[in-house]
């Protein structure tokens, strides 16, 4: 394995390291301010790496920082020069993809969303340039277009191996009725099929109380588990003659008192009624119960779950990598998990991101850096080819391993990570260092 990342990761056994050189002075000589725009080079024939992302607009505080994780990337002396186009101009993504491919681009690095990859991508595809777009939306994977973001498929099918290995077998999912909802669902249902699973139930629900409620209720069968009541037994009035009363008359003198108002005479024989029994619930008809929700919606669910008896000691709960950003007010949910990069993994990457720009990274910046540092690695040595991306060992970046396949999808080693009943969340399951290739 061949060490080209400096200062971010040591130590590991798979990958190849990207190239992280140190920055000083607050800028790179390969990579000179040109244009208004700091850090891009704009002469004709110099341009290897096209990056294409929204620089102004509503998404332009993403693009600019991805933007600018791109530029400490391939900061390094020696390094391709990088060609920015801006997809909110005249003409949108599919506009800044054919002007960066017209000046000689290698390699796209972006766009940010799916529809704007839509756009892009069939230009790359027909230029016969490699495509790694940031979006998280696996369906946009193809050949020669990678989706870099971190998929939902991604997610789940971690947490599905990992719910495996400590013998869980039947999952179900309580979706939101949204794109992300059931791209978790997709995630899923593909992920138990590859496993040999049975085909996971799944119920999605509205952002409505009512809805969620009922929702959760058909899939947990709560109306089949909970325990009938029993039958109320009478403890004011003996039923008749019985070991206490074998005549009856108690009973009988009972009875009239309770007409007349008067108070019944003390029964020396009488024995204070036992404490009720609590029956337990049982478990439902699942084992392993993917969510999906954030906010307030999220609140409704853990109600639901709470009134369903659906809890940790029965059931694994999992949930998106989007719970890390809010994971200390989740206590009520402790014993859940979520699947994300290893944190540690990006902390030589965040602590020079800080020094050059003043601010912490985004997490979504990681893909433009991963992106721009591979492409700039192998264009400094055999050139960006569909073999050379696709290596088997995959590369090793900022938040950790990661691995494009020749079918657009890229793996990722991912840590699960556990809520506490306090709230936070601790690693239980470290990320893979040797994440297999799976087949679409």
């Amino acid at each position: 394995m061949s060490r080209l990342r400096k200062g971010v990761s040591t130590g590991l056994a798979a990958g190849t390291f990207l190239t992280l050189a140190a920055c000083s002075g607050g800028g790179s000589s390969s990579v000179p301010g040109v244009g208004g725009v700091p850090g891009v080079s704009e002469g004709p024939g110099a341009h290897d790496v096209g990056l294409i992302l929204p620089l102004t607009g509503r998404n332009a505080a993403y693009g600019l920082r991805m933007r600018d994780a791109a530029k400490l990337a391939l900061s390094a002396k020696g390094s391709p020069a990088l060609d920015v186009h801006d997809t909110n101009a005249p003409g949108g993504a599919e506009q800044a993809a054919r002007d960066a491919l017209s000046r000689g681009d290698a390699i796209l690095l972006g766009p940010l969303t799916a529809t704007e990859t839509s756009a892009a991508a069939p230009l790359a595809v027909n230029a016969g340039k490699p495509e790694l777009a940031f979006t998280s939306d696996s369906t946009q994977a193809r050949p020669g277009v990678w989706v870099m973001g971190l998929t939902p498929e991604q997610q789940v099918r971690r947490m599905v191996d990992a719910a495996r290995a400590t013998g869980r077998r039947t999952f179900a999912a309580f979706l939101p009725d949204n794109a992300f909802g059931h791209a978790m669902g997709d995630g899923l249902v593909r992920a138990c099929r590859d496993a040999g699973l049975k085909e996971p139930q799944i119920v999605f629900h509205t952002m409505d109380a009512q809805n969620i409620d009922d929702g959760l209720k058909t899939l947990s069968a709560i109306e089949t588990r909970q325990p009938a009541a029993p039958a109320p037994t009478p403890t004011d009035v003996p039923a008749g003659p019985s070991a206490i009363d074998p005549t009856g008359e108690t009973a009988a003198n009972l009875a009239g008192t309770a007409e007349t108002g008067a108070t019944p005479p003390a029964t020396p024989t009488e024995t204070p009624a036992p404490a009720p029994q609590t029956v337990p619930v049982p478990p439902p008809p699942f084992d392993a119960l993917v969510l999906a929700d954030t906010g307030l919606e999220l609140g409704r669910v853990i109600t639901a779950l709470q009134a369903d008896h659906i809890d940790s000691s029965q059931v694994q709960i999992m949930g998106p990598a989007l719970w890390k950003a809010f994971d200390g007010k989740l206590g009520a949910l402790h014993g859940a998990w979520y699947a994300a990069p290893d944190a540690h993994d990006r902390m030589g990457y965040v602590a020079q991101y800080r020094a050059l720009y003043q601010q912490a990274p985004s997490p979504v910046t990681d893909f433009a850096y991963d992106a721009a540092a591979l492409a700039g690695s192998l264009i400094r040595q055999s050139g960006v080819t569909t073999q050379a991306l696709t290596r088997p060992d995959g590369y090793m970046g900022v938040d950790g391993l990661f691995r494009l396949r020749p079918d657009g999808h890229v793996t990722r080693a991912l840590a699960i990570y556990q809520i506490q009943r306090g709230g936070g969340a601790r690693i239980v399951v470290p990320a893979s260092r040797d994440v297999a290739i799976r087949p679409s």
